[in-house]
């Protein structure tokens, strides 16, 4: 199977929201005592099929939480969403975690738990059945299942990628 293309997307263009995914309260204990920082992991996206996501740290919780939109939206990929769900089933691996996505029926909703659901709300997915299995650390769970909406196919696609007109995609 050849590599998916990873469409960029340029945020200057888009009406994005953000989602705090986590964030963590990290203590350094020093001579001089504790210090404490804030790591945020942010999701962004248009609910349209555009999704990013990224990392902020730093000694403020508001600045961690800013830091992490800006690198969010550094990372932005485009994601075929048909019709409110997905276009196929998909699992999607990072480091510890393992994700799998399953379309489904209009009226479903979103059956997905925590960081997962950030990040499927976020690229504009409203009826999707998701298992996270694994590890459930938010940083590798939120990758994989970027990396699983980032292997998505949609119809045209397929059929450009095997030279035949799209109504043979559907019918076989």
């Amino acid at each position: 199977m050849e590599a998916a293309t990873v469409k960029k997307v340029r945020s200057s263009d888009l009406e994005l929201k953000d989602r705090l995914v986590a964030l963590n309260r990290v203590t350094k204990v020093t001579k001089g005592g504790r210090t404490f920082t804030f790591s945020a992991i942010v999701v962004v996206g248009n609910e349209n099929g555009v999704v990013g996501h990224g990392l902020g740290k730093a000694k403020e919780v508001q600045e961690a939480i800013a830091k992490g939109i800006d690198d969010a939206k550094k990372n932005l990929v485009k994601v075929p969403v048909r019709k409110g769900t997905i276009p196929h089933s998909q699992e999607g691996k990072f480091a510890g975690a393992r994700v799998f996505l399953k379309p489904a029926a209009h009226g479903t909703g979103v059956i997905a738990g925590g960081a997962m659901r950030a990040v499927l709300e976020s690229v504009g997915v409203t009826d999707v059945l998701a298992k996270s299995k694994g590890s459930s650390n938010p940083h590798n769970v939120v990758k994989a299942t970027i990396s699983a909406l980032m292997d998505m196919r949609d119809a045209n696609a397929v059929a450009q990628l095997r030279s035949v007109p799209i109504e043979k995609v559907f019918n076989g």
